[in-house]
């Protein structure tokens, strides 16, 4: 799928771009990176290990407050607070009273009457019942939390911290504060100390802490080169970019009619003289992979209204978005799909790259209308099926992006990419509905992949991340020095050979040096950049 800013995510091009593949324990390191949708491997492992069932707990959501909801019996005669023998009680018996009623108005969803119960059990309860104490403070955080009062659940859930220092379900509730208050590192800290104390058996705590990982990995990397300019990706990456198109007109090779004059006068072809215009000069500029000059050469097109303005259009946002200037993109695509005379092809590619570019800003439904409107509009372009399988194994939607794949290799049974992305959609749905005969199935179907396309290198990269689930990681190590012996200049596979190290071996020093090696073959990747953050935040 094509990506707004599609920065070195893992394409759907044979492997070109890396996206997120993780090999630290625990926390996936790709899901730190906010890798664009421009899937492939990248992305789609990025949702494979997000999707990863945990081997323990499931994910508890920590909403109740503790203790029964209805009052029991405190003291000979069931009295509560206001009842008859209440001053018969001791001090914390009329506080745990006020807790159970503060719990009864709590499962009725009257919160500032818990509220107050909980204040009047924590005024009750003698200084030094700790552990009675914190539970009092953790409750009435949880009724601040359904009013969405975060400062208060951070509050109170330090109270009951101080008073019980292995509290989980307080360090918990204040990390999730943490997070609604933007106090990142301090939402990691607690986060981290629940997973420590669960044994990493939660899977809803290991997933707020990948969240948190990812976005301090992405601050940290823009900090470390907020100095780096907005650059065009590497050609590599370009190419790999296209790559992932079959019926993408703006990436064909100019035709001998379209070639401006002194080109064709080199080909003595002079007779079929054309109007040179912008847009094949940018076209031409593409074939000579000097890439710095399409944007303004599109633009005069455009700005003369041109033979060749949807095209004109199209690629330079195309561009736009390979800068990552979406802003700059949107009025472009927005303007071929509305061209209801142009080319149905240019208004199919306009609305799966509008589409990538929505769920890269996390607007599923709006990438969702586009692709089926695409689909619609032109239900013979493979490229649809194709990117909007990957959209819907994104959106756990595993069934119908397999029935994609399907379609996409009906229409194009030489598309070697998609049968290695349905084949990674068998093995997920496998995996994660723990079905053993179709997990062998599946890695079965890898190597009938690799075998009929033995150049794909995406086909090695999704087996690679399919044996690190499976922890075979010695073999997914070879199938990435596939990937390298097939793209040598491929500096995101070096990324991910370098997390798999760190998985592996637990080899700081050799995944920093495959990093290293990656910024070193492309110094404009992104995911190694935004890598190397993330790890330094976990250093940290």
């Amino acid at each position: 799928m094509a990506a707004s800013k599609p920065v070195e995510a893992a394409t759907a091009a044979g492997g070109g771009g890396g996206g997120s593949g993780s090999g630290l324990p625990r926390w996936q390191v790709a899901l730190a990176l906010g890798a664009p949708l421009l899937l492939g491997a990248g992305a789609l492992y990025l949702w494979a290990r997000r999707r990863r069932p945990a081997r323990g707990k499931g994910p508890s959501e920590r909403k109740t407050p503790e203790g029964r909801a209805s009052p029991g019996p405190a003291a000979p005669g069931g009295s509560q607070p206001d009842g008859p023998g209440h001053e018969e009680m001791s001090p914390l018996d009329r506080a745990q009273a006020a807790k159970n009623k503060g719990n009864k108005y709590f499962k009725a969803g009257k919160y500032e009457q818990a509220i107050q119960c909980y204040t009047e059990a924590i005024s009750l309860c003698p200084p030094e019942k700790n552990i009675d104490l914190s539970t009092f403070y953790q409750n009435r955080a949880a009724a601040y939390e359904q009013l969405q009062k975060w400062k208060e659940v951070a509050q109170d859930c330090t109270k009951a911290v101080e008073l019980n220092p292995k509290y989980v379900k307080a360090l918990f509730r204040r990390a999730k504060a943490y997070e609604k208050l933007d106090n990142k590192k301090e939402c990691l800290e607690d986060v981290t100390a629940v997973c420590i104390l669960e044994g990493f058996q939660n899977q809803q705590s290991m997933l707020l802490a990948d969240k948190v990982l990812k976005l301090l990995g992405k601050e940290k990397a823009k900090e470390k080169y907020k100095n780096r300019e907005p650059l065009m990706p590497s050609p590599q990456f370009i190419k790999s970019y296209f790559s992932s198109f079959t019926d993408d007109i703006i990436s064909q090779p100019l035709l001998k009619g379209e070639k401006s004059d002194e080109d064709k006068d080199k080909e003595g072809e002079a007779s079929e003289v054309k109007e040179n215009s912008g847009y094949l000069k940018a076209k031409q500029y593409m074939e000579e992979e000097n890439y710095d000059k399409i944007i303004s050469e599109s633009t005069k097109e455009i700005d003369v209204k041109g033979k060749y303005m949807a095209e004109a259009l199209l690629l330079r946002a195309t561009f736009y978005l390979l800068i990552g200037n979406a802003n700059a993109a949107k009025p472009d695509l927005d303007q071929v799909i509305s061209m209801e005379d142009a080319n149905v092809k240019l208004r199919a590619n306009a609305l799966i790259k509008r589409g990538s570019m929505y769920m890269q800003q996390q607007q599923p439904m709006l990438s969702t209308q586009d692709f089926n409107m695409a689909a619609d509009i032109d239900p013979q372009n493979a490229d649809v099926y194709h990117h909007r399988g990957q959209l819907k194994i994104l959106l756990d939607q595993v069934e119908e992006a397999v029935e994609d794949f399907d379609e996409c290799i009906r229409l194009r049974p030489d598309s070697a990419l998609a049968q290695a992305q349905k084949c990674f959609a068998l093995y997920r749905q496998a995996y994660t509905g723990n079905n053993p005969l179709q997990v062998q199935a599946a890695m079965k179907g890898f190597e009938d992949v690799i075998k009929i396309f033995p150049r794909c290198a995406e086909g090695y990269a999704l087996y690679a991340q399919a044996l690190t689930d499976q922890q075979q990681f010695g073999k997914a190590d070879e199938m990435y020095d596939k990937c390298i012996d097939l793209e040598p200049d491929n500096a995101t596979t070096y990324v991910h050979k370098g997390l798999l190290q760190l998985q592996w071996k637990q080899d700081l020093d050799k995944g920093l040096e495959l990093i290293s090696k990656a910024i070193e073959i492309d110094n404009k990747c992104d995911f190694a950049y935004e890598t190397m953050g993330t790890i330094e935040v976990q250093r940290e």
